[in-house]
């Protein structure tokens, strides 16, 4: 009969089993980083990242891969199901890769790097259960998710059922400092366009209706909408087109907002105001409007307690060091989506860089040697945090456990 201590001092050998088989394959998954690193790629556009991806797990074997899983760029790998007795409960583990990067800066979130933590864990954690005469039943998947910076690739494939059967689900995100979560906001996207009517502005501007004019009082009625919004409120746009010359009145202008708010629940709320003001403009010019939301809403984030607490012992373990004072809520991300519907964990993690996120220095810094240290120690602790819920079937109770119940709180 195996004691207690025993079995702790078992899953605390093959926590550093497991760090030391990322480790030895560090190589591998540098140059896969600096792959799609140097190769930056806009949403759904990722064909090279996917196929780099599809690569690494086709040649190491025993990966099932299906190279267009329900997207094209996406891709999904599976290993298992490995080890248990018949009749046991298998334990389904995913882990999450992004890939995708910012139009003009390349990979300054990291995408990069979030790839090559998922694909880093999951490779790991896979090495070493084969070597287990002992291990518990279990699956590991990779989902390769394309566009998290725009469109919502994760929303897509849940729509797809392709997220179906996981027990539990891991990833980790790039920035300026470890945490065990970040709070998200909820977001749904919103593009106007104004349709109006040219004319020679010197001539007779008088046979015009101004397009621009619309997209103007459109973006100045926003600005005097905040002063009504909550505080935690957050709408952000910019004017995307705005005419051609100035001696033509605009016939056509577009605008794009991002509508966000701490909760999915007052999406509707926002979008309403939001449109009143969009429609305003054009009956005040004359002009026709288009106000087109995004069919996909990313969702605030479903924390599990348990889940993070196992991921910030595992990070501090290897040396992490996790901020205390939470900010308040400052993005958004498909993940959100996810975690309604399967347990999981979204952390960040310190890259060696104070560079912020979205800016040219980041870019640098999610490219740089540097950053592989800590990329690595993350995809470690996502590993053993895995490994926990696979040998404490208690903690995998646990976490589904909170997760339905936090679930049912948030859907009141």
């Amino acid at each position: 009969m195996t004691t207690l201590q025993e079995g702790s001092d078992h899953l605390q050998d093959l926590k550093r089993q497991v760090g030391n088989k990322i480790e030895e394959a560090k190589e591998k998954f540098w140059h896969l980083s600096q792959d799609i690193w140097s190769c930056p790629e806009l949403a759904y556009e990722e064909k090279k990242a996917h196929a780099r991806l599809i690569r690494f797990f086709s040649e190491d074997k025993g990966w099932i891969v299906e190279g267009h899983y329900k997207l094209d760029t996406a891709f999904r790998a599976t290993w298992g199901p490995f080890g248990g007795k018949s009749g046991d409960t298998e334990v389904h583990i995913g882990f999450l890769c992004e890939y995708d990067a910012l139009p003009g800066i390349g990979h300054a979130c990291g995408h990069n790097l979030i790839a090559e933590v998922g694909v880093a864990a999951a490779a790991g954690l896979k090495v070493l259960l084969e070597t287990l005469s002992d291990c518990p039943s279990v699956k590991i998947t990779v989902i390769g998710t394309p566009a998290e910076e725009a469109g919502g690739g994760k929303i897509d494939l849940l729509d797809m059922g392709a997220f179906e059967g996981l027990d539990v689900v891991f990833m980790a995100h790039p920035s300026q400092e470890d945490a065990t979560y970040l709070p998200l906001l909820a977001e749904n996207d919103v593009v106007v366009r104004y349709h109006g009517k040219a004319a020679h502005a010197a001539a007779y501007p008088w046979e015009g209706i101004n397009a621009l004019d619309a997209a103007v009082l459109a973006y100045n009625n926003i600005s005097v909408l905040r002063q009504q919004l909550r505080p935690e409120w957050r709408i952000q746009g910019i004017i995307r087109q705005g005419g051609a010359k100035p001696n033509i009145i605009p016939d056509f202008t577009e605008l794009e907002y991002y509508l966000r708010t701490p909760s999915c629940k007052d999406l509707p709320a926002i979008r309403a105001k939001a449109e009143m003001c969009f429609k305003a403009a054009a009956m005040a010019t004359g002009c026709e409007v288009e106000v087109i939301f995004a069919k996909n809403e990313f969702h605030d984030l479903l924390r599990v307690p348990t889940l993070e607490r196992l991921f910030e012992q595992n990070g501090k373990d290897l040396g992490m060091e996790f901020i205390t004072d939470i900010k308040d809520a400052e993005g958004s991300t498909d993940f959100g989506n996810v975690s309604f519907v399967v347990p999981g964990i979204h952390p960040y993690f310190y890259i060696g860089s104070d560079a912020l996120n979205h800016t040219k220095e980041y870019t640098v810094a999610a490219g740089s040697e540097t950053a592989q240290f800590y990329t690595l120690r993350t995809a470690k602790a996502l590993a053993m945090t895995a490994l926990d819920v696979l040998f404490c079937p208690e903690m995998m109770q646990r976490a589904k456990t909170e997760f339905n119940e936090v679930k049912m709180k948030k859907d009141k």
